[in-house]
């Protein structure tokens, strides 16, 4: 499909429903089989296509990526260059489950050489789902408006209980304090969200705290009792 048949689907008028919902429906169906063939807990990591190797960002998603993988969870990662690519290189470094689902754009973004399991997708909303199904927590590293999406989608389908609670993790105190401050200061005083809702967000510039924020929270999940969940400890 080309993205002009993709801004074709997002008009207001249909001239092809039934290919669009087939084509559609097809790309929900590969997606979920391969969610299906990850086969353990996932991580799903965000950030910037921008940065590239010897940023300190892109070596710190590389190392996050590892320590993940080490602690048995799949990388998940929007299949790109950047923090994406980072992060499944770290995964592959160890020896784990790497997956990329990457979308088609206009100027292509090929996926990165650093996958076990990938899939292309020529819907964002399509790949925006399976990148929520295959998480038991988000790590965001700085990222643009694409980061943000991803962070803010998260956090209304946590706070209108879509899914259950997990981490979201946002990597970096000094970038993401000014939206850290605008929650704190601007949403919660004007009652645009409640008390509790900021909660939902951990920051840290640590790589091993990261991780073990998702890995407790999947325990507890899952019924772990030897861990506590990441929020009762990080609160």
């Amino acid at each position: 499909m080309s993205n002009q048949d993709d801004r074709r689907i997002l008009e207001r008028k249909e001239t092809d429903l039934d290919g669009s919902v087939q084509r559609i429906a097809d790309e929900f169906r590969a997606g979920f089989e391969a969610v299906a063939s990850i086969g353990r807990p996932g991580v799903t990591i965000f950030g910037s296509a921008r940065i590239r190797e010897g940023h300190p960002y892109y070596d710190a998603a590389r190392t996050t990526g590892r320590l993940f993988a080490e602690a048995g969870f799949a990388v998940v990662t929007g299949g790109g260059p950047g923090a994406m690519e980072a992060a499944n290189r770290g995964a592959l470094d160890a020896g784990g489950v790497s997956v990329g689902f990457n979308i088609r754009l206009p100027h292509e973004q090929d996926p990165n050489p650093y996958l076990t399991i990938g899939y292309t997708f020529d819907h964002f909303y399509a790949r925006k789902v399976m990148l929520v199904k295959a998480a038991e927590g988000y790590v965001l590293f700085p990222g643009g408006f694409g980061t943000l999406d991803e962070m803010f989608e998260a956090l209304t389908l946590e706070q209108t209980d879509k899914v259950f609670d997990f981490p979201v993790v946002l990597m970096g105190t000094a970038y993401w304090q000014g939206l850290l401050d605008f929650i704190d200061n601007t949403l919660l005083p004007e009652g645009m969200i409640s008390a509790g809702d900021q909660k939902l967000l951990f920051c840290t510039d640590d790589p091993e705290e990261a991780v073990r924020l998702v890995v407790e929270a999947s325990r507890g999940l899952r019924g772990d009792v030897s861990a506590s969940p990441a929020k009762a400890d990080a609160q």
